[in-house]
């Protein structure tokens, strides 16, 4: 994307050379974080009957396994644009290699869930990627292999479910889990060291730039700066409504409850003086219009990725079970047919970024969430009358514009501002995660149709917004360490 990048206009995806060799190592890197963080979904049975566990301790198990991923993404962003993406992806594999073996060594429930919440930083290492990938692929290129980053490597936690119960029973015995969990651990501790050693942060001669100060996203107006305080407010909510689900499984007492609720209200009064401490310059003095970008990108940015990638993680968490109940189907039947919208984020995403790169970023981005909204409205009518041909057919359809959706977001995050993207990619990845909170919470209360229509009524009312969605076009400007001025192709 700038001017040193290279900007070649073939995408030679099978080649693993310069800019495609990034791109490859790089979306392993982030399978291999989703294989980690999904690697007890497919072992909860035999998890179960280790430890005994109670349908309550399942759903800790699940609750705790996200809850850590909405700050863990923030903080990531931080991390990432100040030290480089390459020293960040290694540390993150290295250190969830640990939290793999301690969770998988567990020998009480308290340790198992102490542990899975622990791993749920390891769900935040798709924030990395996507300044990696932006470092190297030009502004014409950038969304398809954008696409590619997080459909394929969001795919790993399809892998895991498909490989991790073969392995258990391979290592065989009681302990065939906790052999099959560790095992996820040596590899990404293996893979830490060759991703460590095999990439570098840009291409020869560009400049990793990097943010002014550090605690919170730099803004660039008085406007901007409320904007921001406001839109940091549904993550402490998410973190609240977790806080609130574990009480009502008896895992947190009202006292506790109402202790971290206070917790969360002082770390988001903490995180708004932080952010005025990063943000204190533009109280003194305007910022000259050729520095500026408008925050609104980035608060619409991270609504369609709550309403798309949120969909998604809530979608797949209930599908396998709805097939089951509507169609009467074993769970095998129920499972292979529910797993099809996960598996739809190999060429869903990809496909919504390339759309993204070719049609423009704003027209597809209206596509893709307006196609979502009329097949989930659709998916709330799917009953035992239909042929379930037809269910899986509209199903399919939903999760090529969701997913699709996702890729065409992150064909425009990365053309916000440059040294800011990990940042930008963070609050708009755990919006992302604060949409499947919001989205599963309305699950536990109604049914499936109207919770299908709850999601299409949402996705309709975000589709609004993007509206003012400014199309990137142009530069974006930042400046060298000695001052001078450069440059960067968003078009």
């Amino acid at each position: 994307m700038s001017s040193s990048n290279p900007s070649s206009s073939s995408f030679n995806l099978f080649s693993f050379t310069h800019k495609f060799r990034i791109l490859h190592l790089t979306w392993f890197a982030f399978f291999l974080s989703f294989v980690v963080w999904f690697n007890h979904a497919p072992l909860l049975v035999m998890i179960r009957e280790t430890f005994a566990l109670t349908d309550e301790e399942i759903k800790i198990l699940l609750i705790l396994n996200v809850a850590l991923t909405i700050p863990a993404r923030i903080i990531i962003g931080m991390l990432v644009d100040r030290f480089g993406p390459r020293i960040v992806f290694s540390s993150l594999l290295f250190s969830s290699s640990f939290f793999c073996f301690f969770f998988a060594s567990a020998q009480s429930f308290e340790v198992l869930a102490l542990a899975r919440f622990m791993l749920g930083f390891v769900g935040a290492g798709f924030v990395i990627g996507i300044r990696m990938i932006s470092e190297w692929f030009p502004a014409k290129q950038v969304g398809l292999a954008e696409g590619i980053y997080g459909g394929w490597g969001n795919f790993g936690s399809a892998a895991a479910a498909v490989t991790l119960p073969t392995l258990a029973m391979m290592y065989g015995g009681d302990d065939g889990w906790r052999y099959a969990v560790a095992t996820t651990g040596v590899i990404i501790f293996v893979y830490s060291f060759i991703y460590f050693f095999s990439v570098t942060d840009t291409p020869e001669g560009s400049t990793y730039f990097k943010p002014n100060k550090a605690g919170g996203l730099e803004v660039t107006s008085k406007g901007d700066f409320i904007f921001y305080l406001l839109m940091n407010i549904p993550l402490y909510a998410a973190l609240a409504v977790l806080a609130w689900k574990l009480s009502g499984l008896d895992l947190l007492s009202q006292t506790v409850t109402y202790a971290i609720y206070g917790g969360l209200t002082l770390l988001y009064l903490f995180q708004c003086r932080k952010i005025y401490q990063v943000n204190t310059e533009i109280f003194k003095s305007p910022v000259p219009e050729i520095h500026r970008y408008k925050f609104k990108q980035v608060s619409i940015l991270s609504l369609c990725y709550m309403v798309t990638f949120g969909a998604e993680l809530a979608v797949v968490s209930m599908l396998p079970l709805f097939f089951k109940d509507t169609f009467d189907l074993s769970i095998v039947q129920a499972g292979f047919i529910g797993s099809s919208f996960a598996f739809m984020c190999l060429v869903a995403r990809p496909i919504g970024g390339m759309t993204s790169d070719k049609l423009g970023r704003k027209r597809t981005l209206l596509i893709m969430l307006i196609g979502g909204a009329v097949c989930f409205g659709l998916m709330s009518q799917i009953s035992s009358s239909w042929s379930i041909i037809l269910a899986v057919v509209v199903t399919v359809f939903c999760a090529m514009f969701v997913l699709g959706g996702a890729g065409a977001v992150f064909a425009i995050v990365p053309l916000v501002k440059r040294r800011l993207t990990g940042q930008i990619a963070g609050m708009t990845g755990a919006f992302g995660n604060v949409g499947g909170v919001a989205f599963l919470t309305v699950y536990s209360f109604v049914e499936p149709s109207v919770f299908f229509l709850v999601i299409s009524g949402t996705t309709i009312v975000v589709l609004a917004t993007v509206f003012f969605l400014d199309e990137p076009e142009g530069s974006m400007v930042e400046v060298l360490p000695d001052g001078t001025v450069q440059m960067i192709d968003v078009s």
